[in-house]
């Protein structure tokens, strides 16, 4: 009796960016056991030299993957990076590829996810000022975020996720001394969490500034993180080739390589595949 390979198919991005290459050469290592599927088509177009063409094809090819996502002709999808502002002139209404897939999947209850070989974070806020994360930061939007990392982790492998949820304020804001969103609005997520992910281990409110470190020594599986740049300049330091970007929420996952197009160096043979080849691997592991 035979059983089917699951299906991860691959986008590639604006093709006058590093998308092509960096997608071929992360197939040449993919993980066996799956069969992966082009999205869309390949143009002829000059590495370096977007043009509206290259983001025609970007936007119709994210519009076939989304369908595909919906229709379950593929079990997850690795999308190529694409250039937003040449997008954005063709009417793509989205901050980004995570809000398009959301939309057009017909999902509200979705988030930020960045993983990579030592870190995995999600964000409670992603693309908003810093001087608005304090006001923009709830309780129930902890418990939400936190809920879809411990079903991520479960997902893709971890059976009793450990998750940590990152203080906001230096020294967790020292008993109100520095703040108190420590304790009025991420230590009273801790039950509802615990309620709403009972198969998982939730710990905080937890030091910020020694929280990262933790998780990268193996403490914890994942952290809410109140911000973006608290969670990504960790992440970015130790992960940075390897880093990706993950649509949580989804009922088919979405995943990118968490780099851009690269314009400057397409066609030069010099862009890396590991971020692209880590994002074949997080696809594949949330099917198998």
């Amino acid at each position: 009796m035979s059983v089917q390979r699951p299906v991860i198919g691959y986008t590639l991005g604006d093709q006058a960016g590093i998308g092509p290459e960096v997608i071929m050469e992360a197939l040449r290592q993919a993980p066996a056991g799956a069969e992966y599927r082009l999205i869309g088509q390949v143009i002829d177009c000059k590495p370096g030299m977007p043009t509206e063409q290259t983001a025609r094809a970007a936007l119709e090819h994210l519009e076939l993957a989304a369908e595909a996502l919906k229709n379950g002709t593929i079990d997850a999808v690795v999308t190529a990076p694409i250039c937003k502002e040449a997008l954005h002139k063709l009417g793509f209404a989205y901050p980004g590829q995570t809000e398009f897939f959301a939309d057009r999947l017909g999902v509200k209850d979705y988030a930020m996810c960045l993983t990579g070989r030592r870190l995995t974070v999600a964000l409670c806020t992603t693309h908003v000022a810093l001087a608005d994360v304090s006001r923009l930061l709830r309780t129930e939007e902890i418990v939400r975020v936190g809920s879809l990392l411990a079903h991520f982790l479960s997902r893709t492998g971890c059976k009793r996720p450990r998750i940590a949820l990152a203080g906001l304020n230096p020294h967790n804001g020292e008993n109100g001394a520095f703040g108190h969103e420590e304790i009025s609005i991420i230590a009273p997520a801790l039950p509802l969490l615990r309620q709403s992910a009972p198969t998982s281990f939730f710990s905080g409110p937890c030091v910020p500034d020694c929280v990262y470190r933790d998780a990268a020594a193996g403490m914890y599986d994942g952290i809410v993180a109140p911000y973006h740049d608290q969670a990504l300049i960790p992440l970015k330091l130790l992960d940075f080739d390897n880093a990706v970007n993950a649509t949580i929420g989804l009922p088919r996952l979405r995943v990118s390589p968490d780099h851009g197009t690269a314009f400057a160096i397409a066609g030069k043979g010099i862009a890396s595949a590991a971020s692209t080849l880590r994002a074949f691997e997080v696809a594949l592991s949330s099917v198998r």
